[in-house]
C-alpha cells in the first residue's frame, strides 16, 4: 500500500513551521510548538485518529498564540490534503460524539474538496489556562480552507471549558480517523458522484 505520509513547511514573518503526519501510523507525536495547551490537544488528535503527527513551530508568542495556532492548522490541512492524495477508496465522511465528565460533542468531516465549517461552541470562560478559546475556531478554520474538507463542531453540553475542547479535539481525531480509512468494498473508486472530489 502506498505511504500516505506527507511534509509541509510554512514560513511568514509572524510563523515558521514544519508539519510531519502518517495518517496510517500508530498516534505517535512529536511537538514544539510554545503553546502547551495546543500541544495536550494535538496529542488528542494523533491517539484518537492513529495519525503519527509532528509540528515544530517557532511563532511571534511575545504578541500573542493567535499567528501561531492558526497556521500550524494550516499547515496541518495542506499536509492532509497531500497525503490523501487522489482519495480513491477512501471513507470521505467520519463522525464521532465524543463525552467527558458533563461534556459532549459530535465532529462531522467530510473530505469533500470544499472548504466549510460550522462551529457551535459556547465556553464556559474565554481563556483556558493561558490559551485564548477563540483560537480553536481559527485552527479548525485555518485547516480546513487548506485540507478542503467541510467541518461541522457542535458541542452539545458541558460546562467545563477544558472538557469541551477535549471533547471536541478527540472527537475531530476519531471522525478523521473514520473519514481517511479505506473501504474494502471501495477500493479503488472516488468516493463520489461527481468523478471528482
Amino acid at each position: 500500500m502506498k505511504s500516505r505520509s506527507a511534509e509541509f513547511k510554512r514560513e511568514t514573518k509572524e510563523t515558521q513551521i514544519s508539519v510531519k503526519i502518517n495518517l496510517d501510523g500508530e498516534g505517535k507525536i512529536e511537538l514544539d510548538t510554545g503553546v502547551p495547551f495546543l500541544e495536550h490537544m494535538l496529542d488528542q488528535i494523533a491517539r484518537h485518529g492513529l495519525i503519527d503527527i509532528s509540528v515544530i513551530a517557532k511563532g511571534d508568542l511575545d504578541i500573542d498564540a493567535h499567528h501561531t495556532v492558526e497556521d500550524i492548522g494550516i499547515c496541518l490541512g495542506e499536509a492532509f490534503r497531500v497525503a490523501l492524495g487522489d482519495k480513491k477508496g477512501i471513507r470521505r465522511y467520519g463522525h464521532a460524539y465524543v463525552p467527558l465528565d458533563e461534556a459532549l460533542s459530535r465532529v462531522v468531516i467530510d473530505f469533500s474538496g470544499r472548504p466549510g465549517m460550522e462551529y457551535e461552541v459556547n465556553f464556559s470562560r474565554d481563556r483556558i489556562g493561558e490559551f485564548d478559546v477563540d483560537l480553536m475556531h481559527e485552527f479548525f478554520q485555518g485547516f480546513i480552507n487548506h485540507a478542503k474538507a467541510t467541518l461541522h463542531i457542535d458541542n452539545i453540553r458541558g460546562d467545563n471549558a477544558h472538557h469541551i475542547a477535549e471533547t471536541i479535539f478527540k472527537a475531530f481525531g476519531r471522525a478523521v480517523r473514520m473519514a481517511v480509512e479505506f473501504d474494502e468494498r471501495m477500493a479503488g473508486k472516488l468516493p463520489s458522484t461527481k468523478g471528482s472530489l
